[in-house]
Parts: C-alpha cells; structure tokens; sequence
C-alpha cells in the first residue's frame, strides 16, 4: 500500500485513510436512497435503480483511486438525476430510456475529451482567484445542503427560512450532533466526523428519528443496456445531451478543484496532480451508469468531509469504493442512517473549506468581483456549475471592459464562449 499509494509522502497513514474512506462514504450515502427515489418516478424500479447507483459509484470510485490516486469518491449527481426526471422525461414527454441514451452518448463524449488533454486543460484554465472561491463557494454549498437535509433550513415566505421548530426531532437531532462534532474537534480526536456521525445515529433513536430502514439483504440486479436510439437524430436530443455534457463537466471541475484546494494539493502552476486520470474515472463512471440504468456519475462534494479527516491519496477512495459495493448487500443498515447524522459533518465541512478566501485579491476589483460571484451563486442557484459560469463571465468581460485581457489565458476565453453558448441554447 505504501509503494502504491505512496502514503508516507503524502503524510498519510492507512487507518487516516480508512477513516477518511468511512467518513465520505456516510456523508454521501444518502445517494443511496434519493437518486432511486427520483429517477423511479419516471418510470424506472426503484431496485434496479439502487443497484445501478451502488455500482456505477463503486466502479467510478475505484478507478478514481487505482488510476488518479485522489481521495475523491464519485456517483450519480444530485440536480442531474432531477433533470432527466423532471425535465426529459415529465416536461419534455420523453421516456427514460431516451435519457439515459443521452447520458450514454454524454459519457462517450467524455471519455473522448479527457483522452484529449480538453477537459485538463479546462480544470488548468481557470484563474487562480476563481479557484480559491470555488473552494469557498462549495464549503458554503455543503453546509447549505447539510442544513436542509436536517431541516433546519425549510422552504419559506422569503424563499428560504429557519424552521421554526429546529429545536425539535431531526432538526434538533443535527443541532445535538453539530455540538458533538464540534467539541470532538475541538479536542483534536482522530475520526471526528465519523465519530458524530455514529453517535447522533444512537441518539437519534429515542428520538424517533432513527429508525430501521427495513428491507432485502438480497442485492437487486440493475438494468443492462436500457437504451432508445430512435430519437437520436433530434434537436432535443442534442439539447439534452449538451445539458448533460455542460452541467457534469463543470460541477466536476469545481468539486476537484474545491476538494484539491482544502487537501493543498493545487500544484504551483495551478494544476491539479493527476488531473486527466480523475477527469477519466467520471466519464467511465457515467459510461457504465448508463449502461446499468443511473444517470450522470460526477465527483461528489461530500469528498471534501473526507479529506478534512486527512484523506490524502486514493486509499481514501478506494476504502468508499468497498463500502458502496457491500452496500449493495447492507442497504438496510445503511438506509437506517438519518440525514440529521450526516448533516453536522456537512456543515462543519463547510467551516473547514473556508480558509481560501483569505487569498483572494479582495483589494482588485477584477478579481474580487468574479470570485464573490462564484460563491454566491453556487448557493443560490444551487448549483456549483452556475457558480463557475457567473464566476468566469464576469471575470472576462471585467478584465475586457478595464483593459486588463493580458491576465485571460486562451483556455479562458474558451471556457468563456462554452457558457456564452449554454445561455444562446438556453434562450432558445
């Protein structure tokens, strides 16, 4: 493990790691229950759809730690599970099978961009700035999650608004356990995240918010190759694929970038090591989730609770990898873990991530302006990609508008023109 993982020059151990491995996989196994739950109301089985997400994460992950050796984990994303749903398939009148042809052609042409150099060359364009915010917006996005999965934050008359009953069941359930973690951390002890997340899981029982999830211990067998390529020709189906391709690409650069920062892996040339490989393993991952019946596969921003535990190579990931494949035997068990025990991990994550903005050039308008931008609207349009896209339109056109295009790489202006693109088809 120490020659391949080489863990002594990362100033890692294997039980770091290993607890690292845990404490990520608990914070994203919520996407377990929920990607199967959403994808399912279009039509798909429910036990094909939790068997599909098992293991297109496990195989996703698994290259991410043999081939990149990064302590990212990756599975089916939130928003785009919704948008095949919702969108594809409720507002556009298509069937699922149609959907997950698009993510199938979507991964292709990921594993086409990534063995070009295009998508590195993407992650190395953005402006060191930029970087830092995305590190920041993402810890605020996490914490932003983390609280409404506890319900602590709820829909309101001002869009969103603090329960008014937070103290109570599993809001007040994550609130107990946010203290907990805290003071564990406070005291420096080894396994924190996880630790809280174990014993709020306890307490949550008398509470009543814990409850045994029920259910098989039989793994399900997914879907194989559920694919409708009749429709393939169509304007909406490129419409539906270039949604997929753009949403994925940049919610994964920002997570590699965010998580690469907060493990200070970002290399002086703003390069992330590695950076090809783990772009490769979520175009396989997405590949092979279609192929089994999931949608897109991305890195998860929940990695981040991971490397805050010191995750530092892919043992990390390897560990969350072996974990999602017995879950596909153990989703009872799994399936009895709260959100409100998960949700501390997520919002103390989020404190741990700020650290960044203190070097962002606040004092240059052209570089504060953008980078505000970027954490801002990751939050409130909920949605890391769209934190990019405001991010990197504003900074262009800033730096075009006072003279300052010398500090726009070539790459930028590219990444520029993508999003430039994405508002035409947007429009249309």
């Amino acid at each position: 493990m120490e020659k391949f993982f080489k863990l002594k020059e990362r100033k890692t151990t294997v039980k770091t790691e290993v607890m690292a491995g845990i404490t990520t996989f608990l914070t994203m196994a919520y996407i377990l229950a929920v990607n199967p739950g959403i994808l399912s109301e279009s039509g798909m089985d429910f036990s094909k759809v939790f068997a599909a997400t098992a293991i297109a994460a496990s195989i996703a992950t698994l290259v991410m730690a043999l081939l990149a050796n990064l302590p990212f984990a990756l599975a089916p994303g939130m928003g785009l599970n919704a948008f095949l749903t919702y969108t594809v398939v409720f507002g556009m009148g298509y069937t699922w099978q149609f959907a997950l042809t698009a993510v199938f052609v979507e991964g292709i042409i990921f594993l086409i961009l990534t063995a070009a150099n295009i998508r590195e060359a993407i992650v190395n364009s953005i402006p060191a700035n930029l970087k830092r915010a995305i590190g920041v917006g993402i810890g605020l996005f996490i914490a932003f999650i983390g609280m409404q999965n506890a319900g602590i934050i709820v829909d309101g008359a001002t869009l969103v608004a603090l329960n008014a009953d937070w103290f109570k069941g599993a809001p007040g359930l994550a609130m107990i356990g946010l203290i907990i973690t805290g003071i564990l951390l406070a005291h420096k002890v080894n396994g924190a995240l996880l630790i809280g997340i174990i014993v709020t899981t306890v307490i949550g029982i008398p509470f009543g918010v814990t409850k045994y999830a029920g259910g098989s211990f039989l793994p399900p067998a997914p879907y194989f190759f559920p694919f409708e390529f009749s429709s393939i020709m169509s304007v909406d189906f490129i419409v539906v694929v270039f949604t997929f391709l753009f949403v994925d690409m940049f919610d994964t650069v920002g997570t590699l970038i965010g998580c690469a920062t907060k493990a200070d892996m970002i290399q002086d040339d703003g390069s992330i090591p590695n950076c090809k490989e783990a772009l490769f393993a979520d175009a396989i991952g997405t590949t092979a989730g279609a192929i089994l019946g999931t949608s897109t596969v991305t890195t998860f921003v929940e990695s981040s609770s991971g490397v805050v535990e010191g995750g530092r190579t892919g043992l990390t990931a390897l560990t969350v990898a072996i974990l999602f494949a017995l879950s596909l035997f153990l989703e009872p068990l799994f399936g009895s873990i709260p959100s409100a025990a998960t949700a501390p991990a997520l919002i103390i994550v989020g404190v741990m991530m700020m650290s960044p903005v203190k070097e962002i050039e606040w004092d240059e308008m052209t570089e504060a302006i953008p980078a505000f931008l970027t954490m801002i609207f990751m939050i409130v349009a909920y949605s890391i990609a769209d934190g990019i896209m405001f991010g990197i339109l504003s900074y262009v056109l800033l730096k075009l508008f006072t003279k300052k295009t010398k500090d726009i790489s070539k790459m930028t202006w590219v990444v520029f023109a993508l999003f430039v693109i994405k508002i035409i088809f947007g429009a249309l």
